[in-house]
């Protein structure tokens, strides 16, 4: 009887705190209607681009950046960019691969899948604390006496989404080297479907630990500590390919170029610094798929392990 109040508490703490979050004022884009999947031939200088952020990008004060990033880049481009919020990266996969939306900022797991699937493609990289790399973060509470992550053996805890490289895959990957899966390992777990999410529900005690992305972890911290100030650091991943921006395959190959040359230029201009600072982006590269090799390998070795018990 215990176990079952202490999980639904659990719950009802997830649901709050989702709840706080979704409480926001951006004009988000209907797409329930599906348009189909769309080809070059339609593109025109009239036609809006829809561009979506993951949820799991950016904390949710951090969207204001992006809307702000996005208007830049329709300016410069010289075409209305439609800002599309969704949280769940399956659903943004889907949605670029039937034509219904045209780029998106995505995670590196969801770039890997896409990219498999469907040919989803890069444009641009963001360059963040110097490096285009980030880390897995795992945390508990301050005040939690865990130092590794094998200590949380019998814990709850909270997965961001499951597509999420780092707030997924890095874990599961960690759990398998140790041949063990979240359902053996953990007593309970529960996706938050949002990096800061995750954060605070540490940060409150609604689970014991997490994995988040090292990129919104820092962001947050630095604008906002509230929360970080409540969490500790018990390990880091290795580093994985930056979360990239990225197109269908079927754009226009010259809008294609025209959005990569506004993101490789914005930090030339000072309208653009002073949003990209906002962001905590220094600047936007190229990046080759490579990069991303190690987030396969994982995906890789994981599934194969997942065959082998069956």
């Amino acid at each position: 009887m215990m176990k079952k109040l202490c999980l639904f508490v659990i719950a009802v703490l997830l649901f709050t705190l989702s709840g706080c979050v979704e409480n926001n004022s951006e004009k988000k884009i209907d797409l329930s209607q599906k348009a189909g999947t769309k080809n070059t031939a339609e593109q025109s200088a009239g036609k809006p681009l829809r561009i979506a952020v993951g949820g799991m990008i950016t904390p949710r004060e951090g969207f204001v950046y992006y809307k702000e990033f996005l208007d830049y880049t329709g300016e410069k481009l010289g075409r209305k960019v439609e800002f599309v919020d969704r949280e769940d990266y399956g659903e943004i996969n889907e949605l670029i691969r039937e034509g219904d939306i045209d780029a998106a900022f995505v995670c590196g797991g969801p770039y890997v899948d896409g990219h498999k699937e469907f040919g989803l493609e890069l444009i641009a990289a963001p360059v963040a604390y110097g490096e285009t790399v980030y880390y897995s973060y795992i945390i508990v509470h301050v005040n939690n006496p865990a130092r590794t992550f094998e200590e949380l053996r019998g814990k709850t805890f909270a997965f961001t989404d499951p597509l999420s490289n780092s707030g997924k895959l890095v874990p599961t990957y960690m759990l398998a080297k140790m041949n063990e899966a979240p359902e053996t390992f953990f007593r309970s777990f529960y996706y938050t479907h949002g990096h800061d999410k995750s954060i605070k529900a540490v940060a409150t005690g609604a689970v014991d630990g997490a994995a988040v992305d090292s990129l919104i972890w820092e962001y947050a911290n630095r604008k906002h500590p509230e929360f970080t100030s409540k969490t500790k650091i018990i390990q880091k991943s290795s580093r994985y390919g930056i979360p990239p921006f990225v197109t269908r395959p079927g754009l226009n190959p010259k809008t294609k170029e025209a959005l990569r040359q506004v993101f490789l230029n914005a930090h030339n201009d000072v309208e653009g610094r002073e949003i990209l600072k906002g962001m905590l982006i220094e600047r936007f590269v190229p990046i080759e798929d490579s990069s991303y090799d190690s987030i396969r390998e994982m995906k890789h070795w994981v599934a194969k392990q997942k065959h082998a018990k069956k």
